[in-house]
């Protein structure tokens, strides 16, 4: 596989009227194309500043960032976003309209990927009307809607209770494998970050550096859930736990 994505030596500086905060210091990393990697570490630490670097949200104060030609980058934040007042499949639209990319074969692009994905009865429904899961998996069409290569996915299923989460990170694990997609998962779910990811980079406390990164390596590799129940999954989680400085 080709790397999709190359980070090097990635810093952020914060600069206030106090002075200055460096949050990143130091970060390297090559992404290859098709793979899931997860972003753990303390609350805090400069996760979703690194994600935020990367879909040019905020600027980076030094390092280089190369992408492969022709990758185009889908941001799926924490909270779903969705605008009440339009219905699902207007929802998944939007950002076509704003990109002004939305025609008859975008629009039916969507349009089967609604029905594909289970949302196939709630096309015409609006939001309040689906559960917390749903409307996550409807964030992530709506982020699909302009065919991005990598996704960027900032905590997408903090605000889900615990067995909704289960079934979204398979639903979209399964997704984001079948439409052949590369992912960076911010998270502080250890056992999310090793069910659905091939690598899990661990940073320190800010300034944050990458303090280790764990190449998953599952004896029956299979969906997020089936995942958790494998020989290893303890081993993987106990030594990124340990890792990890949980320090409030």
């Amino acid at each position: 596989m080709n790397n999709i994505l190359q980070i090097k030596n990635l810093k952020k500086i914060y600069h206030t009227k106090s002075g200055e905060t460096l949050a990143v210091e130091n970060f390297s990393f090559d992404i290859k194309d098709g793979e899931f990697v997860a972003i753990v570490g303390p609350s805090g630490c400069g996760k979703s500043t690194i994600l935020s670097i990367l879909c040019g949200l905020e600027e980076k104060s030094d390092g280089e960032i190369i992408l492969k030609n022709d990758t185009k980058i889908g941001y799926m934040l924490q909270q779903d976003s969705l605008f009440e007042w339009r219905n699902i499949l207007s929802n998944c639209l939007l950002g076509l309209e704003i990109n002004k990319n939305l025609n008859e074969n975008t629009k039916n692009r969507v349009i089967n990927l609604l029905n594909t994905y289970g949302l196939k009865d709630f096309i015409y429904s609006y939001p309040d009307n689906l559960s917390g899961g749903m409307r996550q998996r409807v964030a992530l069409i709506r982020t699909l809607a302009n065919n991005p290569n990598l996704l960027l996915l900032d905590e997408p299923f903090s605000a889900l209770d615990y067995q909704s989460r289960l079934a979204i990170s398979d639903d979209i694990y399964n997704i984001l494998k079948k439409e052949k997609k590369t992912m960076i998962m911010v998270t502080h779910d250890i056992a999310e970050a090793i069910s659905m990811c091939d690598k899990v980079i661990v940073l320190s406390n800010r300034p944050a550096v990458i303090k280790n990164i764990y190449n998953i390596e599952l004896e029956n590799k299979s969906t997020p859930i089936n995942n958790r129940k494998d020989k290893k999954f303890s081993y993987y989680y106990d030594a990124i736990w340990k890792d990890i400085d949980f320090h409030v």
